[in-house]
Parts: C-alpha cells; structure tokens; sequence
C-alpha cells in the first residue's frame, strides 16, 4: 500500500493536482448543486413531470453521441503532447469545431423528422428543441481542451458560476408541475451562454484562431475519432437505453426512481470521478507499466469500498433526497453501487493500456460487447416479470461483461 501511494505523490505533481482539484471541486460542487435543489424539484414537479424531463434528456444524449463523435480523446491527446504550440491548438481546435457543427446540423434535421412523426416527441416538441439547443455547449466549449493545457481552473469557474445562477431563478419561477417548460428553460439555455463566452474567450485570450475547415481537411480527424465515437455510441446507448426501457415498459415515475439511485450512486463516486481524466496527461508523456498496475489495484480498493458505503447509507440519502415515496430507489441504488468496481477499472484499462498504445478498436469492441450482453440480458429480464429491479440487475451484469472481456484482450495481446 505504501509503494501505491508513494507512485501515486509522484504522479500527482503541481498540475496534475491542480488539474484533478479543479475537476473534482466542479463536478462536486455541481453534484452538491443538485442534491440541494432535488427535494424542492421532485415535490414541486411531480414524479411524474421531473421523470418526462429526465426521459426526454435521456433521449438527446442519443444525439450527443452522433456531435461529440469520439473527437474529444484524439484531440485531447494532441492538445496534451503540445500545449504551446498555438498554431497545432488552433487547428485542432478548428478541425472538431467545424466537424461538430456539420453533425449538429444534420442531427437537427433528424430531430425534425421524429418530431413530425413520433406522437410523443411532436407533444413534447418545445423540451425537445430546448433539450437539444445543450449541444451547442459541447461545441462551443471544448473543456479537452483545457484539460490538455491543464488550465481546469477556467472550466470551473464559468460552469460553476453558470450553475449558481440557475438556483435563484428555479425558487423563483419553479412552482407547479406546469412549470417544467421555464424549469427546462433555466437549466438548458443558461449553461449555453457559458459556451459562448467560452467561444470568444479561446479567441481573444488564449489566442486560437478558430476557422471552418475543408471537409478533405476533416477525414484524418474522423479517421482517428471513428474508434471513439464506436465506443461512445455503443457505451451511452447502453447507459440511456435503460432510461428509455423504464419510460417505454413501465412509467415516468420509475424513470424519476432509476434517475434518483443515479444521484445516489454518484456522490461517492465523485471522488474517483476525475482521477484517470487528471492523471492521463502526465501517465501519457511519462508512460510506467508499473504504474499503471498500481493504480489499478488501488483503484479496486476504492471501487468495493462504495459499494459498502451505498449499502450502509443510501437508505437514508434517499429518505431525506425523495421522502418515503421514493424509497424504492434505495435498492436500485445498491445494485447500481456495483457498476463503480467495473467503471473505475475499466476506465484503468483503457485511458492507461488501450489509448497510450493505440488500441483505440480494443475500447470499441469492449463496450460494444457491453452493450450486447446488456440487451440480451435485458431482454430476458422483461421476460421473467415486469420488474426494474431486474432490468437494472441486467445493467450491472452488461459491466461485469466489460471487465471479463477487456482482462481477455489484455492477456491475449500481453497490454500488462
């Protein structure tokens, strides 16, 4: 344990710390944010107004999938092994630019499409339109970017300011279930501001030109991010499609129970969260299979010790989070506990393993397996009874399938 801990003092120099403090205090804070606001929002709306939202958020992440295209980790990388080097920034920063927008633009006609023929999505046409209207931020705010210059600090301070602003204005406009529109409002639009503030402040202050480019210019960079948009797509097609099982098999209220054993699961887990995205920079310019050992087993420890502590104190975080009438979540989330173990380690093997040694389609295979078993086992779960307690079982299993197989393939190809 002392041998782990003392590799891990190593890696965690200045800005590596800073890095991983800036993103932990920001998805801490927004976590906390959110906790906060989750006992007024489900009483005020309704299980069943706040689970439409959920579901209908759900929905466009499918769409997030298709803009984000895997550009992120490819850039990412670039951008970590040359942080001074504005005109490579620049066209990179260019290059996912205008391949973000070109997707953005088809994914709206694609959108106009289901709302002309889906009952459902036409109903509920404007939260669609301003659900998706959120896209534009991960076009206009490249936090790889920042993250590869390590400046974490600025991503921190516009969304978390973004955030603080919300609070007020949801106690002041939030009052009725048919209030769900401003709510929608408040929590979509906002953060949208922060990515044109973003936008200009890469231009005027980190002195990136940013420019569309020739879409010959775009195939190498779509060539390098197919492996990662496979992997993204199979990965949150997996995680949504539970979403979209519990709104179409059974009703908004269990989507609003599954979204609260999420919250649960995720206060613990945001302490580990940002540990791999802070290390990866300095473990890739400073690359120690040893290393990577170590904080694979460390990281174990940490996985199982969450699944304890979800067991022991969920009860109550739901008690006090959703009353007694939510207290079906606690179960979901001490299943849920259980995909921690699998997502830490999995994460090890491929920002540490696959990525550093270019064994991008080792990812893809990895969670299009996942994502496989996830629908076979689903699918046998609804056969058996109409019970979420097996479709989030069914879940956790999908992980337990990531692990096995991603230990297959890095014996197989001897990645350790």
């Amino acid at each position: 344990m002392n041998g782990i801990k003392t590799s891990l003092k190593r890696l965690f120099q200045s800005k590596v710390a800073e890095n991983y403090f800036f993103m932990t205090f920001l998805q801490g804070a927004n976590l906390l944010i959110g906790l906060l606001l989750y006992p007024y929002l489900i009483r005020v709306l309704g299980k069943e107004a706040y689970g439409t939202y959920i579901f209908i958020f759900s929905n466009i992440q499918f769409f997030f999938i298709f803009v984000a295209f895997g550009f992120d980790y490819p850039a990412l990388k670039k951008i970590s092994l040359f942080p001074t080097d504005k005109k490579i920034k620049s066209r990179t920063v260019s290059e996912v630019f205008t391949a973000k927008v070109c997707l953005l633009a088809l994914c709206a006609v694609v959108l106009s499409l289901l709302i002309y023929s889906i009952p459902f999505v036409r109903a509920n046409a404007a939260f669609y339109i301003i659900i998706f209207a959120t896209l534009l931020i991960d076009i206009l705010f490249p936090s790889w970017y920042f993250q590869g210059i390590q400046k974490m600090k600025f991503v921190t301070y516009v969304n978390l300011t973004l955030r603080i602003l919300t609070i007020p204005l949801i106690f002041i406009f939030i009052k009725s279930p048919t209030d769900l529109l401003k709510y929608t409002l408040i929590v979509s639009l906002l953060p949208v501001w922060g990515g044109v503030f973003t936008f200009f402040y890469l231009q005027i202050k980190e002195k990136i030109q940013i420019r569309f480019v020739s879409f010959k210019k775009l195939r190498p960079l779509f060539a390098d991010a197919l492996p990662f948009f496979w992997t993204s797509a199979f990965s949150t097609a997996k995680r949504e499609t539970v979403t979209l099982i519990v709104g179409t098999f059974f009703n908004m209220e269990s989507v609003a129970l599954y979204d609260l054993a999420n919250k649960i699961v995720n206060i613990p887990r945001l302490i580990t969260n940002s540990i791999n995205s802070a290390l990866f920079p300095k473990v890739l310019q400073n690359y120690n299979s040893e290393n990577v050992k170590k904080i694979i087993r460390y990281e174990k420890f940490i996985g199982l010790g969450i699944t304890v502590l979800v067991a022991a104190l969920g009860y109550w975080a739901v008690l006090i989070l959703g009353g007694k009438t939510m207290l079906a979540a606690y179960p979901l989330a001490v299943i849920l506990s259980f995909t921690i173990y699998a997502w830490l380690i999995v994460g090890c093997y491929i920002d540490f393993l696959f990525v550093p040694q270019n064994k991008y389609y080792f990812v893809t295979k990895n969670q299009f397996a996942a994502l496989v078993s996830f629908l076979i086992f689903a699918g046998m779960a609804l056969l058996i009874s109409k019970n979420i307690v097996l479709l989030i079982s069914a879940y956790v299993l999908s992980h337990v399938v990531e692990i096995i197989y991603c230990r297959y393939l890095i014996k197989k190809h001897r990645l350790l």
